[in-house]
This record gives structure tokens, C-alpha cells and sequence, in this order.
């Protein structure tokens, strides 16, 4: 299951794995939205193996639930924390520059 959740991940150059109800993924997809990155979001719950992609993700992770779960360049980046920290400390247009999310 970790492999579909690479490959799923490879397919855009920001991917959020997430839930319609989480209210932290709502924030992390309003953040990049700002910043005018284009994302893509697989929903869980529409996803008939979700439960098993979740399962993946929290492993990958370190924690559950694991949602949002956000890959940058097909590199997972992890949770709303981790993507705060690197915003916060600067980290995170570089980051999605290298990758070719962000043109500015």
C-alpha cells in the first residue's frame, strides 16, 4: 500500500491526502491557495481502499489519524505542523519552487 501511496503522490506536484471534514487540511489547502501553489487533494473517503491508504500514510507518518498528509515533488513533507514549520521558518517557497509549484 506505501507504493500506491507513492505513486498517487508522484501524479501532481503538490498532493494532500485528506479528509472533506478536517479542518487542518482545509487550512494547509487555504495556505497553499494564498500562495497560489495549484495542489490536488485525494479524499480519503472517496478512495474505496481509504482505510488502507490511511493505514500507509500513518506509518509514513508517525501518528494517526494522518490527515492532511502533504508531498511535495513526490517527497512526502508531513502533517499541517510540518508544513507550518517550514513556512514559518522560510523553508517552504524554496521548497516548492525547487519542485515547480511556484514560479514568484
Amino acid at each position: 500500500m506505501a507504493e500506491r501511496v507513492r505513486r498517487l503522490a508522484s501524479q501532481r506536484v503538490v498532493v494532500i491526502f485528506g479528509t472533506s471534514n478536517c479542518c487542518m487540511c482545509h487550512v494547509v489547502k487555504t495556505l497553499f491557495t494564498e500562495m497560489g501553489v495549484s495542489w490536488t487533494v485525494h479524499e480519503l473517503v472517496k478512495d474505496p481502499r481509504g482505510k488502507d491508504v490511511e493505514r500507509a500514510l500513518a506509518g509514513m507518518v508517525g501518528r494517526s489519524p494522518p490527515v492532511p498528509a502533504v508531498f511535495i515533488g513526490g517527497a512526502l513533507v508531513g502533517p499541517t505542523d510540518k508544513v507550518m514549520a517550514l513556512h514559518l521558518g522560510g523553508q517552504l517557497v524554496p521548497l516548492l519552487r525547487q519542485a515547480g509549484a511556484l514560479w514568484l
